[in-house]
């Protein structure tokens, strides 16, 4: 299986690059978000791992996930050190639940013969996930692009956006390790046209 690793910062628009792979050749996809959603569906060995290190309040009375309060006890702090602390412990909790239950899901789908899959991971690299993928691709897009995203996909206020984009890495994180990298500031069509640039360039032995 040709396992393509998707990565990038929150609101770079990394999901169009599977829609257009998906649309155009039928490429399916992996969500390391979904996964991890899926996971936290109470009774789940995950969510009472988080909610011992982050405290119970991030349980909501049905004891599902309060996302937006575990996103503020993790991004908000004005300390740079104790945010990037915060961001690897829930990284450390997530990221082996997460994994295992990715290598079922690409297991099920080798044996129903997809060769070509992505994994969409914003966190790729921190889980070690890369060393899994046949190609690494990073999508990124500029800080506002990014923000007004945050903002229109999750419903948050213009502070808690830019808390999530200073809790990212830095665009070099990226570029430094990705085999390509995507840039997404335009419209939809435009993305359009550069993924079928990075089909062409990189996938055009193995689809």
């Amino acid at each position: 299986m040709f396992l393509i690793g998707l990565t990038g910062p929150t609101g770079a628009g990394k999901g169009a690059l599977c829609r257009y792979l998906n649309t155009a050749y039928g490429i399916p996809s992996i969500d390391a978000d979904a996964v991890y959603h899926d996971l936290l569906v109470p009774p789940s060995p995950c969510l009472d791992a988080l909610a011992a290190e982050f405290g119970a309040e991030i349980l909501c009375e049905d004891r599902t996930l309060d996302r937006k309060k575990l996103a503020s006890i993790v991004f908000s702090s004005e300390d740079p050190s104790l945010r990037a602390a915060r961001t690897k412990r829930l990284n450390e909790i997530t990221h082996g639940f997460v994994m295992k239950k990715t290598a079922e899901i690409l297991d099920e789908m080798e044996k129903r013969g997809e060769r070509v899959v992505i994994f969409d991971a914003p966190a790729l690299y921190e889980a070690n996930a890369d060393r899994l993928c046949s190609l690494v691709v990073a999508v990124l897009a500029d800080r506002e692009t990014r923000i007004s995203r945050i903002i229109a996909r999750d419903g948050l206020s213009r502070e808690q956006a830019e808390m999530r984009v200073r809790a990212q890495h830095p665009d070099t994180f990226y570029t430094e390790r990705a085999d390509a990298v995507l840039y997404n500031n335009g419209s939809v069509s435009a993305f359009d046209r550069v993924a079928e640039e990075f089909a062409k360039a990189h996938l055009s032995g193995v689809l």
